[in-house]
């Protein structure tokens, strides 16, 4: 059985129980932190290039 999702304004836990990052935090975060976020609102600005 698994574990509800958990919602508050800055993160969720999906269902693997990953820690996923709300839209809302990374724009409290001010830039993007270049990790690829499912929700960046920077458009993965700083997130490295395949070929870098």
């Amino acid at each position: 059985m698994r574990e509800p999702i958990i919602a508050l304004e800055d993160y969720y836990y999906n269902d693997e129980g990953m820690l996923v990052f709300t839209e809302a935090y990374h724009l409290k975060r001010g830039e993007c932190c270049g990790s690829a976020c499912k929700h960046c609102p920077y458009e993965h600005k700083n997130v490295p290039k395949k070929d870098e």
